[in-house]
């Protein structure tokens, strides 16, 4: 069966330093993939490149039926980023929210500027994916009257607003106060089980441990070990995994 993601050779510099080094990675339709690692290890910087919010220096990233190689040019080019970006949705550290729309305006900006969608069938769309998060109460709100772990799920149903084939969320609850981060990891479980085809960069190991299909240890911009969560964090292969493991224990233990 053809990968829902599939990542050739993708390589990424910033100046001297080797952000990414020669990443290959397929994901299915319907896995969810969890990448972990230390600070610096290249995990952001991965999936910004998936969607071409950063540009690889080398490599290819196909997802669904689409192909885009690094170091394009040109109009067509720019618009296979175009689709490759309708094709997945991005969820941010920090929310991104428009700050003078309300949650249901930031829901609909995309399905209307972007799709072309009718403002009246945005409406409807717009809150059933509000809906989907558990704020259709708060279709009226701006962001700043809305907690973090709101304006987060928000920003999920933005993203899930555009129908991505894809979602990639990245560290999605680093922003939260840790009573907030619940719930946005419940959204998150829903759509683990709306079959949606996820990557998530994450420093919650429980949700990683009973949700994710795979886990991945990256370090150095290199996946130093791969494989399902009951063995990566029971009998990791890998002394660096083992290492970064039991000190993130450590740490968890002493909050």
């Amino acid at each position: 069966m053809k990968p829902m993601v599939r990542i050739t050779h993708l390589e990424k510099y910033f100046g001297q330093l080797h952000v990414l080094n020669d990443i290959c990675l397929e994901v299915q339709t319907a896995e969810v993939v969890c990448i972990i690692g230390r600070s610096g290890s290249g995990k952001s910087t991965l999936l910004r490149c998936i969607n071409f919010l950063e540009q690889p220096d080398r490599g290819q990233v196909q997802v669904d039926e689409l192909t885009v190689t690094a170091q394009g040019h040109g109009r067509a080019y720019q618009q296979q980023i175009h689709d490759l970006r309708l094709k997945t949705g991005m969820v941010f550290q920090s929310f991104n929210l428009f700050p003078h729309m309300t949650a249901l305006q930031n829901v609909i900006e995309g399905p209307v500027t972007v799709k072309g969608m009718a403002k009246q069938a945005a409406l409807a769309w717009g809150l059933h994916n509000l809906e989907r998060v558990g704020l259709s109460a708060k279709r009226d709100e701006y962001p700043a009257r809305l907690s973090g772990g709101q304006q987060q799920r928000v920003a999920i149903a933005r993203a899930l607003a555009m129908q991505p084939q894809v979602m990639l969320f990245d560290e999605p609850t680093s922003a939260l106060d840790p009573e907030l981060i619940g719930e946005v990891l419940a959204v998150m479980e829903t759509l683990v089980g709306e079959g949606m085809t996820m990557l998530i960069v994450t420093h919650e190991m429980n949700f990683a441990r009973q949700f994710a299909h795979r886990i991945i240890y990256m370090d150095e911009g290199l996946f130093v070990e791969t494989g399902p969560p009951e063995q990566l964090f029971e009998n990791p292969q890998s002394e660096q995994t083992r290492t970064f493991l039991s000190a993130f224990s450590r740490l968890e233990q002493g909050k």
